[in-house]
Protein backbone atom coordinates (compact mmCIF):
# COMPACT_ATOMS: atom_id res chain seq x y z
CA UNK A 1 0.00 0.00 0.00
CA UNK A 2 1.48 3.12 -1.22
CA UNK A 3 1.75 6.29 1.12
CA UNK A 4 0.29 9.72 -0.99
CA UNK A 5 3.81 10.99 -0.12
CA UNK A 6 5.35 7.55 -2.15
CA UNK A 7 2.74 8.35 -5.15
CA UNK A 8 3.64 11.72 -5.48
CA UNK A 9 7.27 11.13 -5.53
CA UNK A 10 6.68 8.86 -8.17
CA UNK A 11 4.78 10.83 -10.32
CA UNK A 12 5.09 14.67 -9.24
CA UNK A 13 2.68 16.13 -11.90
CA UNK A 14 -0.22 13.64 -11.40
CA UNK A 15 -0.26 14.17 -7.98
CA UNK A 16 -0.43 17.94 -8.01
CA UNK A 17 -2.83 17.68 -10.99
CA UNK A 18 -5.16 15.53 -8.42
CA UNK A 19 -4.40 17.76 -5.59
CA UNK A 20 -4.89 20.58 -7.28
CA UNK A 21 -8.82 19.46 -8.10
CA UNK A 22 -9.29 18.25 -4.73
CA UNK A 23 -8.34 22.41 -3.28
CA UNK A 24 -9.81 23.86 -5.90
CA UNK A 25 -12.08 25.69 -3.20
CA UNK A 26 -9.24 26.25 -0.47
CA UNK A 27 -10.02 23.40 1.69
CA UNK A 28 -9.93 20.18 0.61
CA UNK A 29 -13.54 19.12 -0.95
CA UNK A 30 -14.23 15.67 -2.75
CA UNK A 31 -16.61 12.82 -2.50
CA UNK A 32 -16.09 9.80 -0.10
CA UNK A 33 -17.21 6.64 -0.65
CA UNK A 34 -16.72 3.47 1.59
CA UNK A 35 -18.20 0.14 1.60
CA UNK A 36 -21.32 -0.51 4.07
CA UNK A 37 -21.58 -3.71 6.33
CA UNK A 38 -24.05 -5.29 3.40
CA UNK A 39 -21.33 -4.82 0.86
CA UNK A 40 -22.87 -1.84 -0.60
CA UNK A 41 -21.27 1.86 -1.48
CA UNK A 42 -22.22 4.52 0.92
CA UNK A 43 -20.87 8.34 -0.63
CA UNK A 44 -20.62 11.64 1.59
CA UNK A 45 -18.96 14.93 1.44
CA UNK A 46 -15.60 14.69 3.11
CA UNK A 47 -13.08 17.48 3.50
CA UNK A 48 -9.34 15.53 2.64
CA UNK A 49 -6.37 17.17 4.11
CA UNK A 50 -3.20 17.18 1.45
CA UNK A 51 0.36 17.48 2.59
CA UNK A 52 3.62 16.44 2.08
CA UNK A 53 3.09 13.48 4.85
CA UNK A 54 -0.10 12.00 3.14
CA UNK A 55 -3.43 12.12 1.98
CA UNK A 56 -5.70 12.40 5.31
CA UNK A 57 -9.41 12.86 6.11
CA UNK A 58 -10.81 13.91 9.84
CA UNK A 59 -14.07 11.66 9.91
CA UNK A 60 -17.02 12.86 12.25
CA UNK A 61 -19.11 10.07 14.16
CA UNK A 62 -20.94 8.35 11.62
CA UNK A 63 -21.77 5.82 9.25
CA UNK A 64 -18.57 6.53 6.85
CA UNK A 65 -16.65 6.15 9.64
CA UNK A 66 -17.81 3.13 11.53
CA UNK A 67 -17.36 1.75 7.32
CA UNK A 68 -13.84 2.74 7.64
CA UNK A 69 -12.95 1.44 10.56
CA UNK A 70 -14.52 -2.04 9.83
CA UNK A 71 -13.82 -2.42 6.42
CA UNK A 72 -11.12 0.48 5.57
CA UNK A 73 -11.45 0.12 1.64
CA UNK A 74 -12.31 3.84 0.45
CA UNK A 75 -12.67 6.17 -2.84
CA UNK A 76 -12.11 9.52 -3.21
CA UNK A 77 -13.47 11.76 -6.29
CA UNK A 78 -13.15 15.22 -6.97
CA UNK A 79 -15.79 17.86 -6.67
CA UNK A 80 -16.97 19.11 -10.36
CA UNK A 81 -14.93 22.32 -11.30
CA UNK A 82 -17.30 25.41 -12.31
CA UNK A 83 -14.94 25.89 -15.83
CA UNK A 84 -14.51 22.36 -16.36
CA UNK A 85 -14.90 18.53 -16.70
CA UNK A 86 -11.77 17.56 -15.36
CA UNK A 87 -11.89 15.01 -12.07
CA UNK A 88 -9.54 13.59 -10.12
CA UNK A 89 -10.02 9.88 -8.38
CA UNK A 90 -7.88 7.91 -5.84
CA UNK A 91 -8.49 4.79 -3.79
CA UNK A 92 -6.86 2.63 -1.30
CA UNK A 93 -7.21 1.83 2.29
CA UNK A 94 -7.66 3.72 5.01
CA UNK A 95 -6.26 3.70 8.41
CA UNK A 96 -6.49 5.35 11.61
CA UNK A 97 -3.50 7.55 12.40
CA UNK A 98 -2.85 6.90 16.55
CA UNK A 99 0.18 9.25 16.83
CA UNK A 100 -1.00 11.74 19.09
CA UNK A 101 1.42 14.49 18.12
CA UNK A 102 0.92 13.74 14.25
CA UNK A 103 -2.91 14.22 14.80
CA UNK A 104 -2.41 17.88 16.96
CA UNK A 105 0.19 18.78 13.76
CA UNK A 106 -2.61 17.75 11.31
CA UNK A 107 -5.74 19.09 13.26
CA UNK A 108 -4.05 22.85 13.34
CA UNK A 109 -3.59 22.41 9.24
CA UNK A 110 -6.78 21.15 8.77
CA UNK A 111 -8.44 23.11 11.28
CA UNK A 112 -10.39 20.30 12.88
CA UNK A 113 -12.47 21.82 15.86
CA UNK A 114 -11.70 20.60 18.84
CA UNK A 115 -14.36 20.21 20.74
CA UNK A 116 -16.42 17.87 17.73
CA UNK A 117 -16.29 13.61 17.88
CA UNK A 118 -13.73 13.28 15.01
CA UNK A 119 -11.23 10.68 13.80
CA UNK A 120 -8.19 11.07 11.72
CA UNK A 121 -7.39 8.63 8.64
CA UNK A 122 -4.53 8.61 6.42
CA UNK A 123 -5.64 7.36 2.75
CA UNK A 124 -3.74 4.99 1.05
CA UNK A 125 -3.25 5.59 -2.83
CA UNK A 126 -3.73 1.58 -4.37
CA UNK A 127 -4.57 3.76 -7.85
CA UNK A 128 -5.08 7.37 -9.15
CA UNK A 129 -6.84 9.04 -11.79
CA UNK A 130 -6.58 12.37 -13.61
CA UNK A 131 -9.20 13.39 -16.26
CA UNK A 132 -8.72 16.33 -18.46
CA UNK A 133 -11.89 17.46 -20.61
CA UNK A 134 -11.39 21.02 -20.93
CA UNK A 135 -13.68 24.35 -20.89
CA UNK A 136 -17.21 23.56 -19.89
CA UNK A 137 -19.08 25.16 -23.02
CA UNK A 138 -16.74 24.94 -25.76
CA UNK A 139 -18.69 22.53 -27.61
CA UNK A 140 -22.13 22.46 -28.75
CA UNK A 141 -25.01 19.89 -28.38
CA UNK A 142 -24.49 17.69 -31.01
CA UNK A 143 -20.91 18.24 -31.92
CA UNK A 144 -18.26 15.58 -31.53
CA UNK A 145 -16.01 15.17 -28.59
CA UNK A 146 -12.56 14.16 -28.32
CA UNK A 147 -12.33 11.67 -25.44
CA UNK A 148 -10.43 12.82 -22.50
CA UNK A 149 -6.73 12.68 -21.68
CA UNK A 150 -6.89 10.31 -18.95
CA UNK A 151 -3.75 9.38 -16.51
CA UNK A 152 -4.04 6.03 -14.19
CA UNK A 153 -1.14 5.58 -11.85
CA UNK A 154 -0.79 2.07 -9.54
CA UNK A 155 0.49 0.90 -7.02
CA UNK A 156 3.81 -0.93 -8.50
CA UNK A 157 3.82 -2.56 -4.87
CA UNK A 158 0.59 -3.53 -4.41
CA UNK A 159 -0.50 -7.44 -5.00
CA UNK A 160 -1.24 -8.53 -8.85
CA UNK A 161 0.71 -4.99 -9.98
CA UNK A 162 1.86 -5.31 -13.82
CA UNK A 163 5.91 -5.75 -13.45
CA UNK A 164 6.05 -2.87 -16.34
CA UNK A 165 5.52 0.84 -16.19
CA UNK A 166 2.42 1.72 -13.76
CA UNK A 167 1.43 5.16 -15.22
CA UNK A 168 -0.96 5.04 -18.72
CA UNK A 169 -3.05 7.54 -20.84
CA UNK A 170 -5.93 6.36 -22.23
CA UNK A 171 -9.23 6.17 -23.11
CA UNK A 172 -12.18 7.28 -20.83
CA UNK A 173 -14.34 4.16 -21.05
CA UNK A 174 -11.39 1.59 -19.89
CA UNK A 175 -10.24 4.71 -17.05
CA UNK A 176 -13.31 6.70 -15.73
CA UNK A 177 -14.60 5.41 -12.21
CA UNK A 178 -16.71 2.87 -12.33
CA UNK A 179 -15.50 1.71 -15.96
CA UNK A 180 -12.88 -1.09 -15.23
CA UNK A 181 -9.56 0.37 -14.65
CA UNK A 182 -9.79 2.58 -11.78
CA UNK A 183 -13.47 2.14 -10.47
CA UNK A 184 -12.65 -1.63 -9.98
CA UNK A 185 -8.55 -1.88 -9.48
CA UNK A 186 -7.62 -4.29 -12.24
CA UNK A 187 -3.99 -3.65 -13.04
CA UNK A 188 -4.29 -5.81 -16.32
CA UNK A 189 -7.39 -3.89 -17.75
CA UNK A 190 -5.11 -0.54 -16.96
CA UNK A 191 -2.17 -2.06 -19.07
CA UNK A 192 -3.25 -3.56 -21.82
CA UNK A 193 -0.65 -1.95 -24.05
CA UNK A 194 -2.52 1.31 -25.12
CA UNK A 195 0.95 3.39 -24.43
CA UNK A 196 1.46 2.29 -21.24
CA UNK A 197 4.49 4.85 -19.67
CA UNK A 198 6.16 6.06 -17.09
CA UNK A 199 5.66 10.26 -17.12
CA UNK A 200 8.49 10.95 -14.28
CA UNK A 201 11.63 8.44 -13.98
Amino acid sequence: MASWSEFAADEPRLADGIRHLMQQYGPGFGYLATVRADGGPRVHPVSPVITDEGLFCFVVDSPKRRDLERDGRYALHSFPPEDSDDEAYVAGHARPVTDQARVARLAEIGRAAPQVDWRLFEFTVDVAMLARRGDVGTVRPGEATDRPAVQVWLDPGAAGAASADTTTTTDAASAAPGGGAVGVPDRRSALDGRGAHRAAA
